[in-house]
């Protein structure tokens, strides 16, 4: 399976990035590609050293501004020509989207995949990595929004919470009818 995760290229505290690495040994060992934004920095690095020193493979989607901070060890590396061309290939070579801790950009990629599916226009598994508690406002806030009656569809068909690497893997390989 061709996951995406969406997640910050910052350098982050240990809280952070254990269940990253966790999270990316798991996509690894599962024989599973790591679709992400390319970057060989921060948490984006752990992730794709995890996933690489596993046995998966590397699909990288980077952006010309930030292609200097591309890994050069991907199996594979495309660069976009701008934020909005990296979205979409990120989605459509992914088959599924696991969302990490991160800033404004990993927040804009989580809200345009949940926007595609509230209106039908994808139906890839998406999940909510909760690590630390990092989520637990935004997941009040989608609750909210749905009680409220500004989803047209269930939270539960839009994405699926999970507060540890071990249950977000088996949610997406589950979906995927993979044992």
């Amino acid at each position: 399976m061709n996951i995406c995760v969406f997640l910050s290229a910052a350098d982050l505290d240990e809280r952070y990035t254990r269940p990253a690495k966790e999270f990316a040994e798991l996509l690894g060992k599962g024989g599973h590609t790591l679709v992400w934004g390319g970057s060989d920095v921060g948490l984006m690095k752990v992730v794709a050293d995890g996933v690489q020193e596993s046995g998966g493979r590397l699909l990288g989607v980077s952006v010309d501004f930030l292609a200097a901070k591309a890994r050069q060890a991907a199996d594979e590396m495309v660069i976009a020509k701008d934020l909005a061309e990296r979205k979409r290939l990120l989605l459509e070579k992914a088959d599924a989207v696991v969302i990490m801790v991160g800033g404004t950009g990993t927040l804009d990629e989580a809200t345009e995949i949940l926007e595609l599916k509230k209106h039908g226009h994808t139906d890839k598994p998406v999940v909510l990595l909760n690590t630390a508690g990092f989520y637990d406002g935004l997941k009040e806030q989608f609750r909210r929004m749905e009680d409220e009656g500004f989803l047209p569809r269930p939270l539960t068909e839009l994405v699926f919470f999970a507060e540890e690497p071990v249950g977000a893997l088996a949610y997406l390989e589950e979906s995927q009818g993979i044992e």
